[in-house]
């Protein structure tokens, strides 16, 4: 496994995630890391025929979380390597069989597109889990979803939120995913706090049935051919357009 870290940043965090991640596994193709000055860059990969990129601003790559973050992203790069179908899957595609003939809010829909992204990372962890210790990544989960929480708006809903407020139905589908990634892997007691965050998720968002979004995450099984990955996740993606009320006929 090749890593390289482009950019001014710590090397550290990056070739500390590729000792752990050696333990189980490896990549054929090299990384290059990418360390960008803005601060609000967001983590991602990207997939080349020779290579690839992990992008990740200055911000993060000194973060507590700079290690975690990198070996998240070596897993995705594994399961893009491997072909498993949570990464080889047209989001896009399954988006269109589930909501054919439905008309959906564009908020709705770009939650549709991090319903699948959570399904991605539910297999990639599976992997992270599986070489490094789950304490940051619990205590991150907890965290994320807090702050949600309290950016929560305090008005009746709208068709279109005029503040930066968290919605409501996706941080019930967060909070779902939180709980289901984690009890997937064991890692919560059961009076852990995120259960509580949780009641909180669905009080504010009763239209959206946290249990079962939480079994569909959980149970979501380990090698999935094509066709069965892209029912889980046509099926989700309708339960969400449909259980939340926003979509029409």
């Amino acid at each position: 496994m090749d890593v390289r870290v482009l950019g001014r940043g710590p090397a550290e965090p990056f070739l500390g995630a590729q000792d752990l991640f050696e333990t189980e596994y490896d990549l054929s193709m090299p990384v290059r890391v990418r360390i960008r000055r803005d601060p609000d860059e967001r983590t991602w990969t990207g997939h080349y025929p020779d290579h690839h990129v992990l992008n990740i601003s200055a911000q993060a790559a000194t973060s507590a979380m700079a290690r975690e973050l990198a070996l998240h992203e070596y897993a995705h790069m594994r399961r893009n390597e491997e072909a498993h179908p949570s990464h080889t899957q047209s989001t896009a595609e399954a988006l269109y069989l589930a909501l054919a003939g439905r008309r959906v809010e564009r908020r709705k829909l770009t939650h549709c597109y991090q319903i699948a992204n959570h399904m991605k990372d539910i297999y990639a962890d599976d992997i992270t889990l599986s070489v490094a210790p789950a304490d940051k990544l619990v205590a991150f989960l907890e965290a994320s979803l807090a702050t949600a929480l309290a950016d929560r708006p305090h008005d009746p809903p709208r068709w279109q939120r005029l503040t930066p407020a968290a919605d409501p139905d996706i941080t019930a589908v967060n909070a779902a995913f939180a709980l289901a990634l984690c009890e997937r892997h064991d890692l919560l007691t059961p009076d852990h706090r995120l259960y509580d965050l949780a009641h909180a998720a669905a009080d504010d968002a009763p239209g959206v049935s946290i249990e079962r979004f939480k079994h569909r995450f959980k149970t979501l099984v380990d090698d999935p051919d094509e066709s069965e990955y892209r029912k889980a996740l046509v099926d989700v993606t309708h339960q969400y357009a449909v259980e939340t009320g926003q979509a029409a006929d």
